[in-house]
C-alpha cells in the first residue's frame, strides 16, 4: 500500500474536522503501523514530531484532537537589565526612550517568564535589587563584584566602591563579554587590606539585608583572564578567594553565580579551598555562566557538582559547540548575557537556526529526514527570487520575531540592533537542541528544572 502526499494530508485534515471519520481513517493508516527510518512513510513522518530517529517509529494521527503544541519556558540565569542600554542610554547619553518594560513583555511573550538579573558590582547588585522589587515574581538577583570589577579591591583605585553612586553612565555600562587582549594590562596595582575588609564587610551586608525572595545567588564573581585590562591577575585572585570566603560563612549559604574565563585552574583550586577537594562543603550549589572553556574543563566542573550555563557566546567555533553536545542535560541552565553575548550569523551554532532546504518534490517523498525542519519566530521568510531592485532590502536568513531596528530609529515595541535581550533565549535553546540532536522541549525543561532547584525558584 503505497501512501500519497495528499492522502496524508487529508487524514490529518479529517482528524481536525470529522471525528468519526477519523476512526475509520486510522486504521487504514495504521495497517501498516510499525516503519523503520528508511522507509518512504517515515520519512513522511518526519513532519510531525517523531521519537529518536534511531528507533522504530509509530506511524499514525493522533486519536486526540485536543492535543496542544509544546510552549516553551525558559528562565534567563544571567541578563544585565540594571545596564543603562535598556533605559535608553549609551555612553551617558539618552538615545531613545527607557523601553524596559517593553524589553521584559518580549521575554515573557517568547515564554521566558523569569529573569536572574544579574549583579557585578555593588551598584547593579543595588540597582538590581529595584528592579525585582518592580517586578516581583519575574526578576531576581544576583550580588557580588564581578572579576573585571574588582580593581576597587587594589591601593591605588581612584574611587572607593561606595561611590558607585556618581560613577558617570559610562562607567555602569557591564563589560562586554568578549575578550581584548590587546588592550594594556594596568601595571602598580596592589591589594589593600583595609578596602578588602570594608568591601567585604559591605557585600556582607548587603546579601543579608536583601528579601531572600529576590537575592537568589551570591555573584557575579570569579576570574577573568581574557580581560586583564579591566583588573589585573593578582587582583582578580584576591577578590576571588575573599568573596569565597564570604559566601562560605554565609548562613544559610547561597548558590554561587560564577564567571570563569581562560582561568580554569586557579578557578577550580581557589573553589576547593573554599569549599573542600569535592566542594562539599558547598550546601546550595552553582553555576559556571557563560561557559566557553574546554571539554575537559567543563566535565571536571560537572563532576564538581556545578551547572554550566550556555549563551551565544558558546557557540562561537566548531570546538565551543563541541563543548555543548558534551554537557549533560542535568546540569544544563541556559542565559543571553544580553546585552552582550547575541548569537551571530558568523558563530558555528547559527547554522542551527536555519530552516530545512525545501525538497524537490516527487509525491510522498520530502527533503531530507535528517535535517530538522524549522518552525516558528526563528524560521527564515520565503522567499528564494533574486531581488528585482537593487536598493531593495535582502530578507533575513534567520527571521526576526520582533521588527529590529537602530536605537536612532527607535519604535515602540522594537528591539534595538546589537543589544541582546532575553527574548532571543529561544534562539540559545534552539542551538543546543539542534547541536545535542535532542527535542526544543527536552532542553527547556532540563534547564527550567535546574534552575528552579539550584536558585529555589517558584516553579
Amino acid at each position: 500500500m503505497k501512501l500519497h502526499l495528499n492522502q496524508l494530508a487529508t487524514l490529518f485534515y479529517t482528524s481536525r474536522h470529522h471525528g468519526h471519520t477519523l476512526a475509520f481513517q486510522s486504521r487504514f493508516l495504521l495497517a501498516r503501523d510499525w516503519e523503520t527510518k528508511g522507509s518512504r512513510l517515515q520519512r513522511l513522518s518526519t513532519m510531525a514530531p517523531s521519537s529518536t530517529p534511531s528507533t522504530p517509529t509509530r506511524i499514525g494521527v493522533s486519536l486526540d484532537t485536543h492535543t496542544t503544541a509544546y510552549q516553551p519556558r525558559y528562565i534567563d540565569i544571567g541578563i544585565n537589565l540594571a545596564d543603562p542600554i535598556f533605559r535608553g542610554r549609551y555612553h551617558g547619553k539618552q538615545r531613545h526612550p527607557d523601553d524596559l518594560k517593553s524589553v521584559i513583555r518580549r521575554a515573557q511573550e517568547v515564554g521566558c517568564t523569569k529573569l536572574i538579573v544579574t549583579g557585578s558590582s555593588f551598584k547593579s547588585s543595588r540597582d538590581a535589587l529595584k528592579l525585582a522589587d518592580e517586578f516581583p515574581g519575574t526578576v531576581y538577583t544576583t550580588a557580588g563584584i564581578h572579576p573585571c570589577s574588582s580593581s576597587i579591591f587594589s591601593v591605588t583605585h581612584k574611587r572607593h566602591h561606595e561611590e558607585d553612586e556618581d560613577h558617570t553612565e559610562e562607567e555602569q555600562h557591564t563589560p562586554a563579554c568578549g575578550a581584548d587582549p590587546d588592550k594594556p594590562i594596568p601595571d602598580g596595582l596592589s591589594v589593600s587590606e583595609e578596602k578588602t575588609t570594608k568591601i567585604i564587610k559591605d557585600l556582607e551586608a548587603l546579601v543579608k539585608s536583601s528579601p531572600p525572595t529576590s537575592l537568589v545567588a551570591f555573584g557575579e564573581f570569579g576570574l577573568d583572564y581574557d580581560r586583564l585590562h579591566y583588573c589585573p591577575r593578582e587582583i582578580q585572585l584576591h577578590s576571588f578567594a575573599a568573596q569565597l570566603q564570604l559566601a562560605a560563612s554565609l548562613k544559610p549559604q547561597l548558590p554561587l553565580f560564577l564567571h570563569s574565563r581562560a582561568a580554569h585552574a586557579d578557578f577550580v583550586r581557589l573553589l576547593k579551598e573554599a569549599f573542600g577537594p569535592r566542594l562539599e562543603r558547598l550546601e546550595k550549589g552553582g553555576v559556571v555562566h557563560s561557559f566557553t572553556g574546554t571539554v575537559e574543563e567543563m566535565r571536571e566542573l560537572m563532576s564538581l557538582g556545578l551547572y554550566i550555563g550556555i549563551n551565544g557566546c558558546s557557540f562561537k567555533t566548531a570546538e565551543n559547540c563541541a563543548v555543548v553536545k558534551e554537557i549533560e542535560l542535568d546540569r544544563l541552565m541556559v542565559e543571553t548575557d544580553g546585552p552582550w553575548c547575541e548569537v551571530r550569523p558568523s558563530h558555528e551554532g547559527w547554522k542551527y537556526l536555519l530552516p530545512a532546504k525545501p525538497a524537490a518534490l516527487e509525491v510522498g517523498s520530502v527533503s531530507d529526514p535528517s535535517v530538522t525542519p524549522s518552525h516558528g519566530p526563528d524560521s527564515t521568510k520565503q522567499g528564494g527570487k533574486r531581488q528585482g531592485k537593487k536598493n531593495q532590502k535582502k530578507e533575513p536568513e534567520v527571521a526576526d520575531r520582533f521588527k529590529v531596528v537602530k536605537k536612532e530609529k527607535w519604535e515602540e515595541g522594537a528591539m534595538i540592533k546589537g543589544r541582546n535581550e532575553p527574548c532571543t533565549i529561544e534562539r540559545v535553546a534552539k542551538i543546543v537542541a539542534g547541536i545535542k540532536g535532542v527535542s526544543v522541549q527536552e532542553v527547556c525543561e532540563a534547564a527550567w528544572a535546574n534552575t528552579v532547584k539550584v536558585f529555589g525558584l517558584e516553579s
